[in-house]
């Protein structure tokens, strides 16, 4: 802590007791530093370099971008917020910086995200890329290098679905009963139990940034290529389990349509990746899986009683997850299939432009209480609705997303009935795919 007042400082605590008058300020700052460091007066014209500088940073930083569309402030503003998720010293990308905000006022649903998520980082990877910020992909990729463990090393296969910012894999979940939660939502927990859970669709998001790390960066090296293999291998064994879903439900294993889909995604890209390059692959192998893949979907994924693509296997709930069919271009945005199915969404998850995820009493989750909308999903409809052609229905629902970021354009993971943002904050999901909507829109209205 650096400041232009004196500070007195215990190593616990920082304070300052002083008076301004009107027209006076006073400025305090604070650095990242190694080691016991004391606190600090500065003049005001240190405070003021310091300011300059931090502020020439960020203005350097964003010009990298090349996003020259429409909503050109709100896609940065959700960059920035990308950025601040980074970890610089291992180039992790955390899911939030916030812990046990509840979805629900003074309900349950209370969760750590302070963690680097695969599913989410790897997405945050693609999203910066398209915008042109390599720096912090290649970050992410060592990341991976470093710390994630070779296959075999974790019981649930090659990956597990999140870890610390150091790399650590212990996320323990504990409950802490003596703090009372914001607005006395409990309980309060450190770690996060879903660390064990089994999500199949993490290899899917995962191998996709890194074709598109590969084709727009940097391209990989032979060790990366056969330890992705490795990868590619383990998935075309293991698709078909079942396993707890990007949702990481607690009411059990399912044998979801998301997760097949991302299977699917993996596989495909690195065969993308392998053609592209004439690099070494099982290809009979890798294009069989692929293809059965495909099937099983369309036909078990299917409903005809619903007419719509659902959640999972052997029943017929509806899940938002199933946006992502075209964005990965598993299907054609306008197949008749799919223009049912977001008929079906519509009709069902979305309220005005807020999007639920699923309904809970049709799927229970292990959890009580309910949620509000998942921003995520909500853009994701209007990149869903973009590219179906639905042009002025996608940009009324941005739009309207727009109007419900705070004053410093920040989201959390849900939106509640009222409007009050909910769930941890500020999240990155939500921001990548204000991004990758308004990219896409944009591009489409011309």
């Amino acid at each position: 802590m650096t400041a232009t007042v004196t500070l007195r400082g215990d190593g616990r605590d920082v304070e300052a007791e002083f008076t301004l008058h009107e027209g006076e300020s006073a400025v305090f700052t604070l650095d990242r530093i190694d080691g016991d460091a004391e606190p600090r007066g500065c003049s005001a014209d240190e405070a003021e370099a310091l300011f300059a500088a931090t502020v020439t940073y960020w203005r350097q930083w964003l010009a990298a971008s090349r996003y020259r569309g429409r909503w050109r402030e709100m896609v940065h503003r959700s960059a920035l917020t990308l950025k601040l998720l980074t970890y610089a010293p291992t180039g992790a990308i955390v899911a939030a910086p916030t812990t046990s905000l509840p979805e629900q006022p003074g309900g349950e649903r209370n969760w750590d995200y302070r963690f680097v998520w695969i599913r989410d980082a790897a997405f945050c990877v693609y999203t910066l890329l398209r915008l042109s910020f390599t720096s912090e992909a290649a970050a992410f990729m060592d990341f991976l290098a470093r710390h994630i463990p070779p296959p075999g090393h974790h019981p649930g296969g090659p990956l597990q679905i999140m870890y610390g910012i150091d790399g650590r894999t212990d996320l323990t979940e504990e409950e802490l009963p003596h703090l009372e939660g914001y607005r006395g939502a409990s309980p309060v927990r450190i770690g996060n139990g879903a660390a064990e859970q089994l999500q199949l669709d993490i290899y899917g998001e995962l191998i996709d940034s890194v074709y598109l790390y590969d084709k727009w960066a940097e391209p990989l090296s032979s060790d990366a290529w056969e330890g992705l293999c490795g990868v590619v291998d383990w998935v075309c064994d293991h698709w078909d389990q079942p396993d707890e879903g990007i949702w990481e439900t607690r009411g059990g294993r399912k044998r979801f349509l998301y997760s097949r889909l991302m299977c699917w995604v993996a596989v495909e890209r690195a065969i993308r990746m392998a053609n592209r390059r004439g690099l070494p692959a099982d290809r009979l192998k890798w294009e069989r899986t692929r293809d059965d893949i495909y099937r099983r979907i369309m036909r078990r994924g299917w409903s005809d009683r619903r007419s719509a693509f659902v959640q999972h296997e052997d029943d017929d709930v509806l899940d938002a997850a199933v946006l992502m069919m075209p964005l990965a271009k598993f299907i054609s945005p306008t197949d008749p299939k799919w223009l049912a199915t977001l008929d079906a969404l519509g009709a069902e998850l979305v309220s005005d432009s807020l999007v639920y995820r699923y309904d809970p009493e049709a799927s229970p989750d292990g959890l009580t209480g309910e949620e509000g909308t998942f921003s995520i999903c909500s853009f994701w409809y209007v990149e869903a609705l973009t590219r179906a052609g639905r042009l002025d229905d996608a940009r009324m629902a941005f739009e309207k997303m727009l109007t419900y970021a705070n004053h410093l354009g920040l989201y959390a993971e849900q939106i509640g009935r009222d409007g009050e943002q909910q769930g941890y904050f500020p999240q990155a999901f939500t921001h990548l795919s204000l991004i990758s909507a308004a990219v896409n829109l944009d591009r489409s209205l011309g």
